[in-house]
């Protein structure tokens, strides 16, 4: 017998707000279950990863402290040349010692009679002509009678380009908070499974197929955002941010608590964004915008797109720029993404 005309359709799909409620509590909780479990398994690699995140603030300290130690070669180049360091081969020598050895000095000034007078102490038969410690006793001396001592160390030894954490708890805080990252990313899967399923839940039968194609587009959206902002955000805002520390000679001291928060806002702030094509698609999807409104409004898209980096990073030109140029790409990648999948109508509506 035929269906009447006036029935409808997917009363056997449609939900009330309570049983909506209901699945979202469902949903919730799985997710939840999920994030503890990959939590349990990040406390056993808790320590790699703090080790491992230390990485890109390690190298953009190394990087200027380096160049401040190339400009206080230059500074004091005369001093280091009548210390006995020469340039007869390489104009830039001394720079190299820093730019590629590695090596950064410390200049200090030392009375040269008390410095031969200890060297003769510990070691007399290394120095015997030295003048002995008692011959200066009661004797006087200005600065003019100081010289400049010139000592050089590996920069990886240098105790500047270590983090710090500034009370007895932080080290455990930073490492469970680093075992949940590591929950969070092996869950995000079930998390964004759990997500899609809720979505589904107020689909039609025939729209739910799309599941399967966004879950996986959103996954690789996310790692694709995150990565992005690890591999190649990280060390041009640490060196943007760090210029103005050198402008103003103040020396960066990073707390690993502060690194860490970080680290998890812009990588996150990263994935997070680069949503976008599907959230233009799920919007194309319910009606509210079409491929025509996203052409004809993009220059006011964009304005939303800088608003929204200016938002979700630390607010610097550099990782804005660098958040703001791929959402732009991102955002016409929705455009065609929408072209590609264009909406369908119904094949229960009525004509």
């Amino acid at each position: 017998m035929p269906r009447p005309r006036d029935e409808d359709l997917f009363a056997d799909s449609t939900m009330t707000f309570g049983e909506h409620l209901e699945e979202l509590r469902s949903c919730l909780f799985r997710a939840v279950i999920g994030l503890a479990i990959g939590f349990v398994l990040g406390l056993f690699v808790g320590n790699h990863v703090v080790t491992f995140i230390q990485e890109p603030l390690k190298d953009a300290l190394t990087n200027y402290y380096i160049q401040k130690s190339e400009s206080d070669i230059a500074r004091h180049r005369d001093r280091l040349l009548e210390a006995g360091y020469t340039e007869s081969d390489n104009p830039g020598s001394l720079e190299q010692l820093a730019s590629k050895e590695g090596l950064v000095f410390r200049e200090v000034l030392v009375n040269p009679r008390e410095l031969l007078a200890h060297l003769k102490k510990v070691a007399p038969e290394r120095f015997p002509e030295a003048p002995d410690a008692g011959n200066d006793a009661g004797g006087e001396f200005s600065s003019k009678d100081l010289v400049p001592l010139h000592l050089w160390h590996p920069i990886a030894e240098d105790a500047r380009i270590q983090t710090k954490s500034l009370n007895a708890h932080e080290a455990f805080v930073i490492w469970i908070k680093a075992s949940l990252l590591v929950g969070a990313l092996l869950s995000s899967p079930w998390v964004f499974y759990q997500v899609w399923m809720f979505v589904a839940a107020g689909l039609y039968p025939h729209e739910k197929q799309y599941i399967h194609v966004f879950l996986p587009f959103s996954l690789g959206l996310f790692f694709l955002g995150a990565a992005m902002a690890f591999f190649f955000v990280f060390e041009p805002v640490l060196t943007f941010l760090f210029s103005f520390n050198q402008m103003l000679g103040i020396d960066p001291d990073p707390r690993i608590s502060e690194w860490l928060g970080f680290v998890l806002v812009l990588p996150l702030g990263f994935g997070i964004s680069f949503q976008l094509p599907l959230v233009m698609l799920f919007l194309e999807r319910i009606g509210i915008f079409d491929v025509e409104a996203y052409r004809s409004k993009w220059r006011m898209a964009i304005l939303v797109i800088a608003v929204m980096s200016m938002m979700l990073t630390p607010a610097d030109p550099t990782s804005m720029m660098l958040m703001l140029v791929p959402l732009t790409v991102l955002y016409f990648g929705g455009i065609l993404l929408c072209k590609w999948m264009p909406r369908n109508r119904s094949p229960y509506e009525e004509e």
